[in-house]
């Protein structure tokens, strides 16, 4: 069985390694205790959405990113194709919600701050 916060922690284990960072230097920046970081980043506890959100900053990740690799983890663990692209459909529903500027960035999706 996949369990949400082991997936979650495992993504936030990973970002901040591959930045050569330490516990405690993400957990002061994220103002979070080095102990329950640890046992974030491990599964044992739940991260709310506002500690989330400050792991993330901390680690100048979106947590969008972090969302998303752990949809994708969650899918390859319930055997799920993971497309590389946008569905065709998908396409042809925007387009037609659109108008038509599909390659122009749309304001909700601009990056905020």
């Amino acid at each position: 069985m996949v369990v949400l916060r082991r997936e979650i922690g495992d993504v936030l284990r990973d970002a901040r390694q591959r930045q050569g960072r330490t516990l405690r230097e993400v957990s002061s920046a994220a103002r979070v205790s080095l102990g329950y970081l640890s046992e974030v980043e491990r599964g044992q506890k739940e991260a709310s959405s506002e500690l989330l959100h400050s792991i993330c900053s901390a680690l100048s990740v979106p947590m969008s990113s972090v969302l998303r690799e752990v949809s994708d983890r969650i899918a390859v663990a319930e055997g799920l194709h993971i497309p590389d692209t946008v569905p065709a459909d998908l396409e042809v529903r925007v387009r037609r919600a659109g108008d038509g500027d599909w390659d122009r960035p749309r304001a909700e999706l601009a990056p905020v701050g």
